[in-house]
């Protein structure tokens, strides 16, 4: 089965692309066939197996749809549950302003006198504000506080308490730094003032005012449902894997469908009201969600940016390990789009997708998809590394005795055996390295290994080599140290 695997990745060949469709002129307007060879032309370059789009124009919804399969192999339709990720952000920030609009919280009051839970070995963390939670400024920080690779909480209780050794990696207000804690530090805020669990708030003033009845939120992984679980792409092939452990409460653990992701839409670009008219947020509240400081291009949850045609862009990105989500909004034609892929790769399946259908609406060329070709060829060339290095393991261990004969073993011998064990030091420490590479961002060993898969595999194959080597080199060298004093 192993070999069969194997050979069917290392054959694995990548799909030509699809041309597809250009935009309509001016942009007039685009149609549910339209959106659908965009997403298919998509699909059958880059070979991710399932995706889920949401677009809406005003206060109409122009077309929802699901394309392929979940990991557990049902077709994704438009009521199909998944993943949204850090959309999740932008939830969390509405729910936040929902008790501005209500008088209950201060955008610019320190958190802390909501929640006095929320402390933090910094005297700068009681200045915090609830602004800065959701603008991403609060001076908190990946480099300060580990939240991935650290114990995992399973509460938001848990991840507040769990904050009260870090510090701050800058004075509150200083600098902008994307971190998940902030979001779950504001959705336990959530919870405090307005007297409920997170979930139960959501469900009660965000999803069922919008009619999105089929969303919800978890906290952990392990609240994913097998719909809303996702695959790797390895040797351009997709591998259906379970979500590493991860907590993402308030930050990233939202769950929907395109159905309701439609409705979230419009309420984006109706001043806060619903499909039905219904008014979840106030229109200044919205505005404040949408609006960045003039030295930042974050908002409240939302990045805010602009198109290649130059037209405002309110969007935000998400990404689980096995999954991608994009939500966009044009306020200047009034459009609003959301993308779920439920497969996880370095390009970002759902903002490719996102930016294809923006070019679409905005009646510019849709560029066609690059496709996965550089990965296929890392990965086979990683795969073929793997399978090489087999061979002189297995040499050395066959050869153990008569290295050991060769001279005595000390501590120049042993010295010269110090390097075999480099690649199992790389191997538990492969996380940190990866954590420099993303300037600093945290990240826990299983989601490094999710990431790399490939590559990991060589390390995992290399160290198991090299200490079974050393291993067999050592049990030799000491057996026949015993027989030669046993022989005198």
């Amino acid at each position: 089965m192993l070999f069969h695997a194997l050979t069917a990745l290392l054959l694995a060949a990548p799909a030509a692309p699809v041309p597809a469709p250009t935009g309509t002129p001016g942009g007039a307007s685009i149609d549910a066939a339209s959106i659908d060879a965009v997403v298919r032309a998509y699909r059958d370059a880059t070979r991710i197996p399932g995706v889920a789009v949401a677009v809406t124009r005003g206060r109409d919804v122009v077309h929802t749809a699901g394309y392929g399969h979940t990991a557990a192999g049902a077709a994704i339709t438009a009521h199909t549950v998944m993943a949204v990720a850090s959309l999740s952000k932008s939830v969390t920030a509405l729910a936040v302003l929902q008790l501005v609009d209500a008088g209950q919280v201060r955008l610019d009051a320190p958190a802390r006198g909501y929640l006095p839970e929320f402390t933090m070995a910094d005297d700068r963390a009681a200045a915090i504000t609830v602004r800065q939670l959701l603008d991403q400024t609060s001076g908190m920080s990946d480099t300060t506080y580990r939240s991935f690779s650290g114990s995992a909480p399973h509460t938001l209780r848990e991840a507040v308490a769990s904050m009260r050794g870090a510090r701050l990696a800058a004075d509150p207000g200083a600098r902008y730094e994307y971190h998940n804690p902030n979001y779950q530090v504001a959705a336990r805020l959530v919870e405090v003032v307005s007297g409920q669990p997170f979930g139960a708030y959501l469900r009660q003033r965000v999803f069922r005012p919008l009619g999105m009845a089929d969303s919800s939120t978890g906290n952990t992984a392990d609240d994913l449902p097998p719909s809303g679980r996702g695959h790797r792409m390895i040797a351009g092939l997709p591998v259906a894997l379970p979500e590493p452990p991860a907590f993402g409460a308030g930050s990233g653990g939202v769950l929907s469908t395109a159905h309701d992701l439609a409705a979230w839409l419009i309420a984006q670009n109706s001043q806060g009201r619903g499909p039905d008219g219904t008014p979840v947020v106030s229109p200044a509240g919205l505005a404040a969600m949408h609006r960045a400081a003039a030295a930042r291009s974050y908002g409240l949850g939302w990045n805010i940016d602009e198109t290649a045609s130059g037209a405002p862009l309110i969007e935000h990105s998400g990404g689980l390990i096995t999954v991608t989500a994009y939500q966009a909004l044009l306020p200047s034609r009034g459009y609003g789009i959301a993308v779920l892929a439920n497969a996880g790769s370095q390009y970002g399946d759902a903002p490719a997708l996102g930016a294809r259908l923006i070019a679409l609406i905005e009646g510019r060329p849709v560029p066609p998809p690059a496709g996965p070709t550089p990965l296929i060829g890392i990965d086979i060339v990683l795969l073929l590394l793997t399978l090489g290095v087999v061979f002189p393991a297995v040499r050395g261990i066959r050869r153990a005795r008569r290295w050991a004969r060769h001279r005595p073993l000390g501590p120049a011998r042993l010295a010269r055996l110090l390097p075999y064990l480099f690649p199992l030091l790389f191997l538990v420490t492969i996380h940190r390295v990866v954590s420099v590479l993303y300037r600093g961002r945290d990240i826990s060993w299983p989601q490094t290994a999710y990431l790399y898969p490939t590559f990991t595999l060589l390390l995992v194959v290399a160290a198991a080599g090299c200490v079974a080597v050393l291993a067999t080199r050592l049990c030799q060298a000491v057996r026949m140290s015993r027989a030669d004093r046993r022989a005198r």
